[in-house]
């Protein structure tokens, strides 16, 4: 993996980092202790790392890692672990990021209908991790109630001029769990753009009101040139079309079938006007419909460039130095599912574990699993346990999924561990 990133040097531990200024003493403590634990668990005979996603509506991906490292500590006494949360571009990026020694800064933006919510990226050095999520997200939507023809990513566009007013030179900018498919129009709008219907009023938040776009003012567009965008996603679509925004993501934000071609229609018209006024194409590059389209205002209008967001994600860790030499490699996340193996969390950290340490066996933890063993095996996974094996019940398995998980662990420190020569009898 080429590194994308300057103020925070990959294939190192996070204290070695560029010092991330102001930093909050736990968090960097957290990064020492980190350090210190794999330097350490290189002489052990049972070093694991633990690198699992979050278990969506349960339990999130530090407190997944927690549960298996405890369960692996009651039954191998004295095993080493290095708990490594990381995430693929969607909720759950800053807080990998954090939890590997960056700074939290918490900024009030606007939220998916326009009301203040308090949203956090992380900074080290000069490179800031945002997520789309923490402005503009499904959760941020109140009452949960989904607005998905004037839900607008203006947000994630003042998240960005916070984290460039923080001194960030590069951004990471994760794309996943956006509540709109305004085709990043509000980001632009938030940078100072203006968006014109014909009598030269400003247009109405939202992807339905873009059919109206008749004029595009970037007199007022703040100067971004400076600073490197990385997207991180895990999907590829383009702006339009049966794969594009409005199609395949519009119904997850709440579009019905006669609201998905008034999305698209709005989508179209923003990119005529958009491409005219830049003078580019931009609409079916790759990603260019991640987050509801802010894919293609990220590339069109700031020059980003777009990566897998768990490589991002485990560069920002510095997942190959802690792995290398590494006896086992745990990783999960809810679903085990033909997702995941289309660049999710753990086909990645299987990618990654097999380059930083080839022949470690890489198992995977989750609520339920539908991979069969060769699938698996094609993803470089081992081994998969699902705590519907442990707890039928869904109900059931969500609510105690942390206590399950240890269980869960104990299984694989059984399958794949041996105790220590001379740790203490348990």
């Amino acid at each position: 993996m080429s590194s994308p990133l300057s103020g925070a040097t990959p294939g190192q531990p996070a204290s070695a980092r560029t010092p991330p200024g102001r930093a909050d003493s736990a968090q960097v403590a957290a990064g020492q202790a980190a350090s210190a634990r794999v330097r350490a668990g290189q002489a052990a005979s049972a070093q694991v790392v633990i690198a699992p996603d979050k278990f969506k509506g349960s339990l999130s991906a530090e407190e997944v890692a927690a549960h298996l490292a405890r369960g692996l500590a009651a039954a191998v006494p004295g095993v080493v672990t290095d708990e490594i949360p990381v995430a693929d571009g969607g909720d759950g990026t800053v807080d990998a990021a954090l939890a590997a020694g960056y700074r939290r800064i918490d900024v009030e933006v606007s939220g998916p209908t326009g009301e203040p919510v308090t949203a956090a990226f992380a900074l080290c050095g000069d490179v800031a991790v945002i997520e789309v999520a923490q402005a503009c997200g499904l959760s941020r939507l109140p009452d949960g109630r989904l607005r998905p023809l004037t839900a607008t990513s203006h947000g994630a566009g003042e998240l960005l001029v916070a984290a460039a007013d923080a001194g960030a030179g590069h951004v990471v900018l994760g794309l996943g769990g956006s509540a709109t498919t305004d085709g990043g129009s509000g980001l632009i709008t938030a940078l100072g753009g203006r968006l014109l219907d014909a009598a030269g009023r400003p247009l109405e938040p939202g992807g339905a009101a873009l059919a109206g776009l008749r004029g595009l003012d970037l007199t007022g567009l703040r100067d971004l040139s400076g600073l490197d965008v990385l997207l991180a996603s895990d999907v590829d679509n383009p702006l339009l079309g049966p794969d594009g925004a409005a199609a395949i993501y519009g119904p997850q934000k709440g579009a019905s079938a006669t609201d998905i071609p008034v999305l698209e229609q709005g989508l179209a018209r923003w990119a005529e006007v958009a491409e005219t006024a830049l003078d580019g194409d931009f609409r079916d590059l790759p990603g260019a419909g991640a987050a509801g389209g802010l894919g293609f205002a990220a590339l069109a209008f700031l020059g980003a460039r777009m990566q897998p967001g768990i490589e991002v994600v485990l560069e920002l860790v510095s997942f190959g130095a802690r792995a290398a030499g590494a006896s086992l490699v745990i990783t999960g996340e809810g679903s085990l599912d033909e997702q995941t193996l289309r660049g999710k969390a753990p086909a990645g950290v299987a990618l990654a574990a097999r380059l930083a340490s080839p022949g470690t066996p890489v198992v995977a933890v989750a609520g339920s699993c539908t991979l069969d063993k060769a699938s698996l095996a094609r993803a470089g996974i081992a081994g998969a346990y699902a705590l519907s094996a442990v707890e039928p019940d869904f109900a059931s398995s969500m609510t105690n999924a942390g206590p399950l998980l240890e269980k869960l662990a104990a299984q694989v420190a059984a399958d794949w561990l041996r105790p220590l020569p001379d740790a203490p009898p348990a």
